[in-house]
């Protein structure tokens, strides 16, 4: 890649290294040189600009991004579209982080152009977090190190290992004086972790503090999965009662004590092949303790040993220090998706073009399609002209339908139509982030559009209005800020949000695509005709 500062007449084709904010031109970096991108700069009387130029072998850094994002993707993760030299990969459910953390560590070694950035192994995650993050460096890297890096992260390196349901006993022991209370408090307490983690308590059992009666209730206990032991008097050696009442029982100890504090007084053991822990005082507590670090592998299926418990005492202080950070927990943004699909179809003559037959199938499933196919969620669709065809054309799918009845007012009620349902529905955390505004009628525009747009969205780096643009021509769909929902629904008469472009410009993203799909939309029956579909 030849990076460097050009006259501008030698610039069309190069990407722009830094913005350019003056006068009538607002152009962000990484925006690559059209020709009238520069008769826009030399009118503005700018002569030279910072760019790069590829050359061949080079990797684009949203393909690099992306591929080796790919290549570290592994078992219940998702990688999201690349953009801007940035692919992320998060979470598909409730988990453990599991990371190959030497492979990470050589791609990081490998060359400064490639940078992978995780959460810590073993970290407890939820849906739609952020589990890594892939960044390039330069606009561009060589074939060869890209490839290069796909081999060090072939293996998919960034999985999650999925919460599983488990059958849980606890086993509390008593000594004189002892008061039920107490032991109430430790089962519920325990109640309390397990829930957390997706599980129950299947089963209680309380005996007298002796070995005898220890090793009864674990025989007792046959058909349960992980047996959790809360102890009258804490267990201080590998020869205590706790311990002599697993190895009478048949079982036998894995470790006792682990470098983690709290929670150095762990006992692990295994009876039958299945697990069973002596529980630390400090399992009483609902604060994170080494005990968590347990029971989090155990429902996760993830295989714990005396040597994985013996590497958990660097980062395993776990007491509370005042000047440790809050973790952060970024998550894949929450976009939606509106489909417009309620236009009386003017310009088609008598039929509605909206359930036209295209590729065998009623256009508007197209459009449909492509966002349930897309990372949004949810999609609703907002129909309104002949509801009934439409409402036909897209039942047996899984999104939300619409129905606007002043649909003949204008595109503005369909969209306040759609904004609105998306408030009344019951969504995680409180609603989305965003939405992309799409038409019906726009067969070419695909989910992998679509998610390039929510990959682009970023608001607190000025990314929160995300306009498609190819040949340096916008587009559609557009995807907008949940802050701007109530200016959208403000909107009257037959026009759009872009109307707010204008008047947000300083929010507007545009994402760069190869092909024409975010222009090609159908209003006659000559476009419908060229593009191989019959009127209905």
């Amino acid at each position: 890649m030849i990076f460097a500062t050009l006259p501008l007449a030698e610039a069309e084709g190069a990407i722009l290294a830094h913005g350019v904010n003056t006068g009538a031109v607002r152009f962000k970096k990484g925006r690559t040189l059209s020709a009238d991108d520069v008769a826009a700069l030399a009118a503005e009387g700018i002569d030279t600009v910072t760019v790069a130029r590829l050359e061949p072998g080079d990797v684009t850094e949203d393909e690099a991004a992306r591929r080796l994002a790919e290549a570290l993707q592994g078992a219940n993760t998702v990688v999201t579209e690349a953009f801007t030299g940035r692919a992320n990969l998060y979470a598909r459910a409730s988990g453990l982080l599991h990371l190959d953390a030497d492979r990470v560590h050589a791609l990081n070694a490998l060359d400064e152009a490639l940078t992978v950035a995780t959460l810590a192994p073993y970290e407890v995650v939820t849906p739609r977090q952020m589990l890594a993050t892939v960044k390039i460096m330069p606009f561009a890297v060589p074939e060869d190190t890209v490839a290069a890096a796909e081999a060090l992260a072939r293996a998919g390196a960034i999985s999650v290992a999925p919460f599983q349901m488990k059958r849980v006993a606890l086993i509390s022991t008593t000594l004189p004086g002892l008061k039920a209370s107490l032991l109430d408090k430790n089962a519920e307490a325990m109640r309390a972790r397990l829930n957390a983690l997706g599980n129950g308590l299947a089963a209680e059992r309380r005996v007298p503090h002796t070995a005898d009666a220890i090793a009864a209730a674990l025989r007792e206990l046959d058909d349960i999965d992980i047996t959790l032991i809360f102890a009258a008097s804490a267990i201080v050696d590998r020869r205590d009662v706790v311990p002599a009442g697993i190895l009478a029982a048949g079982g036998a100890i894995e470790r006792f004590g682990m470098p983690v504090d709290p929670g150095n007084l762990t006992l692990l053991a295994h009876l039958d092949g299945r697990p069973v822990v002596g529980l630390p005082g400090c399992a009483r507590s609902p604060k994170l303790n080494g005990f968590d670090w347990v029971l989090q592998r155990l429902l996760a299926d993830v295989p714990i040993a005396s040597a994985d418990v013996a590497l958990m005492g660097v980062g395993g202080l776990l007491k509370e220090i005042a000047s440790r950070p809050q973790p952060r927990e970024p998550r894949a943004p929450h976009i939606a998706a509106i489909v417009l699909a309620a236009g009386r179809s003017s310009r088609m003559g008598r039929s509605n073009k909206l359930v036209s037959t295209l590729d065998d199938k009623p256009l508007v499933r197209h459009a449909v399609e492509a966002a349930l196919a897309s990372q949004a969620e949810p999609v609703v669709v907002v129909f309104g002209h002949q509801a009934a065809d439409v409402r036909a054309a897209l039942n047996d799918l899984h999104a939300t339908l619409v129905d606007n009845p002043d649909f003949a007012d204008g595109l503005s009620t369909s969209l306040r139509a759609g904004l609105t349902a998306l408030e009344t529905m019951a969504l995680d955390n409180g609603g989305v982030d965003g939405a992309l505004v799409c038409l019906g009628d726009m067969p070419r525009v695909t989910a992998a559009h679509l998610d390039r747009l929510i990959a682009a969205f970023n608001p607190l780096e000025g990314r929160a209005i995300c306009v498609p643009i190819h040949n340096g021509r916008r587009g559609n769909p557009v995807l907008w800020p949940a802050t701007l929902f109530s200016e959208m629904k403000m909107l009257t008469g037959d026009v759009g949000a872009k109307a707010l472009l204008a008047r947000h410009a300083e929010l507007v993203c545009e994402v760069a695509f190869d092909d024409d799909a975010i222009h090609a939309d159908i209003d006659t029956p000559e476009a419908l005709s060229a593009f191989g579909g019959a009127p209905a």
